[in-house]
């Protein structure tokens, strides 16, 4: 089969979100310094997509993970640690020819210079998901179907496939795409093809920083010039925090999930935005950073979380930075999420409050709750 075939639609929905991309298993330093210097490694996994999944999966929602991994030992390391999140990871294919990917990183902040990542992933597993292998019923069976743009850097296949997953076809669910643009990936190749994606996609998250590296567009309005059609889009701005274009919706299922009500079952992928922009700015939280990754990908889980439960854009950022929050007060990528009604609790403050408020390591303990507002 070459792509979903014509109305692929599930009758009922079980699952509110499914990720799809590559997870590999990831090695981490025991001590700072070089690549080369660093003694050993404690083994975890990483992948933008599959931590999406786990931390939903942590906040208590139906979340499924999709991917393809090799027929060997970090890929059964790879599954069932995704799984023991919570995730359904029912529907990831395995390779029985091609290797499950690998990487090692050092412990620096990944925008700094030092910072160094060895990959070990050409040729991997997931690099041959293609329009004819990927299980269409299952990653149509969700509320929300997440993807990002790393993907559609590992091979043409899977670039391919991502043009199959945006278009618009009755019965799609709704897209969240993370642009997730990373420039090692895109050596020779061109990162312009993300702009592309992004403008098929309902739910947009891209990175100020991101938008200028790959396409060249500087600042929030203008990356909004440049990508109209999502119904939302998230422009992430580091310290600065988050600005949120949300335009208009015909009436129908989409707008229930788009615009801030529950909903339930396949969306209609004929549903597209209209009307003017609605532009909300959420300030950032101040975080006493411990390692600065997976911030992104909890970010998304945040807001997608929120938007499920049909929460105020203001809130399904605040959601964003607070889940992102718990990543970065950790050393790896995952963490336990804060519980839902103590995030509320949070996410309710008033805007002098939440401009005070700032984590640190422990935050997310709910009986903690007393000693996590510190004013400067």
């Amino acid at each position: 089969m070459s792509g979903p075939a014509a109305g692929t639609a599930v009758a009922a929905t079980t699952t509110d979100v499914v990720c799809l991309g590559e997870s590999m298993v990831t090695f981490l330093p025991s001590q700072p310094g070089r690549l080369a210097d660093v003694p050993s490694f404690g083994r975890g996994i990483g992948g933008a997509e599959s931590n999406v999944a786990c931390a939903l999966a942590a906040a208590g929602h139906r979340a499924a993970w999709v991917g393809r991994v090799g027929a060997d030992g970090f890929g059964d390391h790879l599954v069932e640690t995704i799984a023991s999140y919570g995730v359904d990871t029912s529907a990831v294919r395995r390779d029985p020819f091609r290797p499950t990917g690998i990487y090692f990183r050092t412990a620096t902040d990944r925008g700094t210079d030092t910072h160094e990542v060895a990959y070990y992933r050409a040729g991997s597993a997931a690099s041959a998901m293609s329009p004819a292998n990927v299980p269409y019923e299952e990653l149509f069976a969700g509320r929300i179907l997440h993807l990002s743009g790393i993907t559609a850097a590992l091979s043409d296949d899977c670039l391919a496939l991502l043009r199959e997953l945006t278009a618009a076809r009755p019965g799609r669910p709704l897209v969240s795409f993370d642009v997730n643009h990373r420039p090692h990936l895109w050596r020779g190749g061109d990162a312009s093809v993300l702009l592309e994606l992004a403008r098929r996609a309902d739910l947009v998250f891209v990175g100020e920083d991101e938008a200028e590296e790959a396409w060249g567009i500087v600042g929030a309005e203008a990356i909004r010039a440049a990508v109209p059609e999502p119904s939302v889009l998230v422009v992430k701005r580091g310290s600065a925090g988050a600005t949120v274009f949300a335009s208009g919706l015909r009436p129908g299922p989409r707008s229930s999930i788009a615009g801030g009500a529950e909903c339930g079952g396949a969306e209609d992928a004929a549903t597209a935005a209209t009307g003017p922009d609605t532009v909300t700015h959420v300030p950032a939280l101040r975080v006493d950073v411990v390692a600065a990754v997976g911030a992104g990908d909890a970010f998304a889980a945040g807001f997608l979380s929120a938007t499920l439960r049909g929460l105020p854009v203001r809130d399904r950022v605040r959601h964003g930075h607070l889940m992102a929050a718990a990543v970065l007060t950790v050393p790896g990528d995952l963490t336990e999420p804060p519980a839902r009604d103590h995030a509320d609790r949070l996410v309710a403050l008033g805007d002098d409050a939440w401009g005070t408020l700032r984590l640190g390591p422990g935050w997310t303990a709910a009986d903690r709750a007393s000693e996590e507002v510190r004013t400067p």
